[in-house]
């Protein structure tokens, strides 16, 4: 006979369960990028498997191993690649001796410095370019340690797919939430990674091509690469662009460049800012929108976790816990009004 209650043994088994899964999730946490990156593709590619296997007639497998190819085509094998592009220049940047002297000569035309600021900004301008540099993820540098993240990324997603209706009927049954409140949050979930991902991602691409394209025109060194960096910078909204088109605008009028500078500043701020707003008014109506305190917020907080990627995640996991306190609220208000309701009959009897 044990000597334990049935109610004592069910507590242990839940200390256990908890100590066990605390310790699950620390030993997961080197690849908690790789399970947050499968959970957004699995919201953004559910759509088009369904519509290839229940519409279509195809083979589920068939369906999901071709979604994957597509993934890696367009989405991780033009990231990597611009990732790689952005490192190797800011690294020749950097080597280059006479690149910060030139730069500073230059400021120097827009604003007196003296010798110590002029030290001060060297060695920052230089801080930065190492800083920027060890945001992007490098192919060359970490091949391992990216090429078994998106392995393990693949290989859950792939099943995820094709046992989706098992995957999506666990998570409804397993997560702290009523159900229609736990429905209530894959809906609102789906339509924020939407918005952050597809919404701010197309924005982010129209903004940085439109500053590569006048970049181009008005003779500026390097458009694709400063094309590039707009785009990863532009998913920080209002701020973003402009950190790159202001200080080359003025660098060319130090140059004595009146036309590309303020040219450059005038289709920046009439044009390149201005859609931002247009996009996202368009894109709200589609799949909703994330306010801009939230994005910004969140790239504070997903850059040191994420790197890059964190300019996406960022934003993302801030948005799925603020869902997930007002669905705790929703929750809250109505057990206090189911609690009310069942007071009242005993207070009419007394």
């Amino acid at each position: 006979m044990s000597i334990f209650s049935y109610k004592q043994r069910n507590n242990i088994t839940l200390v256990i369960i908890v100590a066990l899964g605390c310790l699950i999730v620390y030993s997961l946490q080197g690849i908690f990028g790789s399970i947050l990156s499968t959970l957004v593709l699995y919201t953004i590619l559910r759509p088009g498997y369904l519509y290839l296997v229940e519409v279509k007639k195809w083979n589920p497998r068939v369906s999901a191993v071709l979604l994957l190819l597509a993934s890696v085509v367009v989405i991780v094998l033009p990231f990597y690649g611009l990732s790689n592009m952005v490192i190797a220049k800011i690294t020749e940047l950097q080597s280059d001796p006479t690149y910060y002297k030139n730069l500073l000569l230059k400021i120097k035309h827009l604003i007196p410095v003296g010798g110590e600021i002029q030290s001060m900004v060297e060695e920052g301008l230089k801080k930065v370019g190492a800083w920027a540099t060890e945001l992007f993820p490098s192919l060359i540098s970490g091949a391992f340690n990216i090429v078994l993240g998106l392995l393990l990324m693949y290989f859950l997603l792939y099943f995820m797919l094709v046992d989706h209706e098992t995957f999506e009927t666990a998570l409804v049954k397993y997560a702290p939430l009523r159900e229609q409140n736990a429905l209530r949050f894959a809906e609102e979930m789906r339509n924020t990674t939407y918005a952050n991902v597809v919404g701010q991602g197309f924005i982010s691409l129209v903004q940085g091509s439109l500053v590569s394209i006048s970049f181009y025109l008005f003779g500026y060194t390097d458009p694709l690469f400063w094309g590039v960096i707009t785009t990863f910078v532009s998913f920080v909204p209002i701020l973003g662009p402009p950190i790159i088109f202001v200080p080359a605008a003025l660098l060319q009028i130090a140059n004595g460049n009146a036309v590309a500078g303020y040219g450059m500043l005038a289709i920046g701020f009439v044009v390149i800012i201005n859609i931002d707003n247009v996009l996202r008014f368009i894109i709200a109506k589609k799949v909703g929108n994330i306010h801009p305190i939230i994005t910004v917020i969140g790239v504070v907080i997903g850059i040191p976790l994420f790197g890059i990627l964190g300019l996406v995640f960022g934003p993302l996991l801030l948005s799925y816990f603020i869902l997930l306190i007002r669905i705790y609220e929703t929750s809250a208000l109505a057990s206090e009004r189911l609690e009310r309701i069942k007071t009242i009959p005993a207070e009419e009897e007394l």
